[in-house]
């Protein structure tokens, strides 16, 4: 199998996530402001049975169509704040209420970096 890009990763990742209903899909890169990843995926469940299912999903999806697993898990059983991480890209998938508390939107984004996924064409398109 080829290499697999940040981008291809994200948008597999997007793709499991509007699967599952995911609300708020949005990538946000930011590998010019950190080592830690390329890019953060953040996404809203309504309750704690969606987050699990749409982190099971993600990591589901994304080890059939591109034979990735995430380096770790953490949350998905809590149903609060799941994070699956594929060290360029990580995954969090929030309730509404904690993804308000944190705000990573507001935290890294300025100018260009943030893009929404569009479930009808399966991109993403500049916020």
């Amino acid at each position: 199998m080829a290499e697999v890009t940040s981008k291809q990763l994200v948008i597999e990742v997007c793709k499991a996530l509007a699967d599952k209903r995911g609300k708020d899909i949005v990538a946000l890169y930011v590998r010019e402001k950190t080592d830690i990843c390329d890019y953060f995926v953040v996404a809203s469940g309504s309750n704690a049975p969606q987050i699990r299912a749409m982190g099971e999903r993600v990591e589901e999806l994304v080890e059939r169509n591109l034979g990735l697993v995430p380096s770790r898990t953490e949350g998905v059983r809590d149903g609060r704040w799941a994070v699956v991480d594929y060290g360029d890209v990580i995954v969090h998938i929030f309730n509404d209420e904690t993804r308000l508390f944190y705000h990573l939107e507001r935290l890294w984004t300025d100018g260009g970096n943030l893009e929404k996924f569009d479930e009808d064409s399966e991109t993403l398109q500049n916020a």
